[in-house]
């Protein structure tokens, strides 16, 4: 025993993120259990897998007891795809990465002019028609840099070029757009609480907007970077024609360049913006969850610079210290010094790479590999 008395710890939080390409946030929750039972058998453990808005959102709202919910819409190129989202209640968690998820693109492949966030309107609409009134829309891990045209297009928002004829899908074709016209869209989001959860508060266009920062990822070349970021200032420009001045204030908005810019689509349906993990933490049912606990465990595949800037694990830490609880983190890959870690709220960090520094026969076995590490923080806090 180490760092803890026994005596002090009875009841161990697990809220953590999933391990990107090799474990889901339940089976991250699962495999810590496991492997903290191992050397403390009975051991009181809850279960809280959390996301911060982006893929894996709905999975982690299934998990704390939301209903899950399926559809089939549009993927990122047009095919059709099923995609699920949550609800319990009145209240409905919807993820874009299920309908234009990177995820969903054949391996390899990119379409970062073309892809279209459309079936991310039809979620929003099943929900809708499922009864919501209350929406938390996660954005994150997408395939598209439309700014959000697609999912208006689907809920009622017509976008014609000069002959009269509806825009082509994707970002790069809204630099042939010449009118917009939302007085269409579905008059329910005006009476819903819709709020946009993002755990990014870029604006839509310029050195720090969708495509300059985030088109790379989804295959955009330096060239096409200039031809999207183009084509979404053309789009807030025809916007602020159709609708005011509005369009262009809330391009200019934090959250807007969110998932390649649906963070703008969601901002004109009158969506409110909160960074996703804080949101997340609350519709998750956080709060009563680290009351119990005495011991919180959390992570994600790679804690590094981004995690400080609205990951999960960094939310999950800052309300655990602000409730003076303890904290440790797993994680894949570690790239954040005790330091850092320490002014973070997390105590320390148990890196896969420890026990595997080779990520080709870590990622295929991070089950068997975070069980041991689990048994490791046992030894550490518990035993």
């Amino acid at each position: 025993m180490t760092d803890g008395a026994a005596t002090q710890v009875a009841h161990v939080l697990v809220a953590a993120d999933k391990f990107k390409g090799s474990l889901t946030a339940v089976q991250v929750a699962e495999r810590v259990t496991a492997g903290l039972r191992k050397v403390v058998p009975g051991l009181s453990v809850e279960a809280l897998p959390v996301a911060d808005g982006g893929d894996g959102t709905v999975a982690a709202a299934v998990a704390a007891g939301f209903e899950r919910r399926e559809v089939r819409v549009a993927g990122p190129v047009g095919t059709p795809v099923t995609a699920a989202f949550a609800l319990r209640g009145t209240t409905a968690v919807v993820e874009m990465a299920e309908a234009s998820g990177l995820q969903l693109l054949p391996a390899g492949t990119f379409a970062a002019l073309t892809a279209t966030t459309y079936g991310s309107g039809e979620l929003l609409r099943a929900a809708l028609d499922a009864g919501a009134t209350t929406i938390v829309f996660g954005v994150g891990g997408s395939a598209t840099t439309d700014g959000g045209a697609g999912m208006l297009a689907a809920l009622g928002a017509r976008f014609l070029d000069a002959a009269g004829e509806p825009v082509g899908p994707g970002g790069a074709a809204l630099a042939e757009l010449a009118s917009a016209d939302l007085s269409d869209l579905d008059p329910r989001f005006a009476e819903v609480e819709f709020i946009l959860a993002s755990d990014v508060d870029n604006p839509l266009t310029g050195p720090k907007g969708a495509p300059a920062v985030y088109g790379p990822q989804k295959g955009a070349s330096p060239e096409d970077v200039e031809t999207l970021d183009a084509a979404l200032a053309h789009f807030a420009r025809v916007l602020e024609k159709a609708i005011g001045p509005k369009a262009g204030e809330l391009a200019a908005s934090p959250g807007a360049g969110g998932a390649g810019g649906i963070g703008y689509g969601a901002l004109l349906l009158g969506a409110s913006f909160r960074p996703g993990i804080e949101l997340m933490l609350e519709v998750l049912g956080f709060a009563p969850a680290l009351e119990r606990a005495t011991l919180v465990i959390t992570g994600e595949g790679s804690l590094d610079e981004q995690t400080l800037h609205g990951k999960a694990p960094a939310g999950v830490a800052a309300a655990a210290r602000a409730a003076g609880k303890e904290v440790v983190a797993v994680c894949g890959r570690l790239a954040l010094p005790p330091e850092t870690l320490g002014a973070a709220g997390i105590r320390r960090a148990y890196p896969l790479s420890a026990l595997e520094p080779d990520p080709a026969k870590s990622i295929p076995n991070a089950g068997p590999l975070l069980e041991e590490v689990a048994s490791h923080i046992a030894r550490d806090f518990l035993a």
